[in-house]
């Protein structure tokens, strides 16, 4: 069940990068959009960096200088390259043009790539105003934008506002919970002190996704109520983990709450018992 959804989330991270259908807005009447949209097929066979894909973006925004995806899908490349400037001219024409469309990917890029916690928080409570529907997932499937946004109220010291998004959303019967989302939640308890939920929090993400992450912050549960076995062998078992490559990863970035090997042996030399 749990490589299904990390399967399932994985579909839906390219669903949200795939081309919209033109005949979309040819049925609504908008003949300008539809052959903007046509002319996105000049982008097929070219990689994103190349002169060849973003000259036919421009063709395509020569068309229609309001169609959002285009500015979305050239801003890409800036953003890969680490051309911020450039990338976030495009994406506020992209929002501009259509926010309940692009807000989800500025939120999470302004999340995962630039720490832009508040900004991250805003565009998704903008995005919550403007539709009456699930505002869905970030770019890459990871996370709920809900949970993105507990995660930035985490970041900039707002741990109780944290804690109310993490317990609603994950309290949401029709919810299919994340891949970390129960790991991210143990961490905020433990750095609240509330160890027995943290502990709870961390078996259950045992049974979601059991990750190096995962047993390095149960075993730091354990050192805190005193309990050596346990945490001994939490410790362990994290590096027997991370060791194997199963552990939290982002091609682009560190993740929040992401743990590294000379962490784990760090704390198997620390001495606190």
């Amino acid at each position: 069940m749990r490589m299904l959804l990390i399967f399932v989330l994985a579909i839906m991270s390219s669903c949200l990068a795939a081309q919209p259908n033109c005949n979309v807005y040819m049925y609504n009447g908008d003949e300008l959009k539809y052959k903007a949209c046509r002319a996105l097929e000049k982008t097929r066979g070219h990689y994103q960096f190349s002169r060849a894909y973003q000259e036919a973006l421009d063709e395509v925004l020569a068309i229609d200088s309001t169609f959002a995806y285009a500015y979305r899908v050239k801003s890409t490349a800036y953003l890969k390259s680490g051309d911020f400037i450039t990338w976030k001219k495009l994406m506020d024409k992209a929002v501009k043009y259509d926010p309940e469309e692009e807000l989800f990917y500025r939120a999470s890029c302004r999340y995962q790539f630039f720490r832009d916690y508040a900004g991250a928080i805003e565009d998704i409570e903008l995005l919550d105003s403007l539709v009456d529907y699930d505002i869905g997932y970030s770019q890459n499937g990871d996370y709920h934008l809900n949970i993105i946004k507990a995660l930035s109220y985490k970041a900039i010291g707002k741990l109780n506002e944290s804690l109310q998004l993490f317990e609603r959303q994950l309290s949401d019967s029709m919810y299919s919970v994340g891949i970390y989302d129960y790991l991210h939640l143990g961490v905020l308890y433990l750095e609240m002190g509330k160890f027995s939920l943290a502990l709870r929090a961390l078996k259950q993400q045992a049974l979601e996704n059991d990750i190096a992450e995962n047993r390095y912050y149960m075993a730091l549960v354990y050192k805190a109520l005193r309990d050596e076995k346990r945490y001994m062998e939490n410790i362990k078992l994290a590096k027997e983990k991370y060791e194997n490559g199963v552990k939290m990863f982002d091609p682009y970035v560190e993740k929040m709450d992401q743990i590294f090997l000379t962490d784990i042996i760090d704390a198997m030399k620390t001495e606190g018992f």
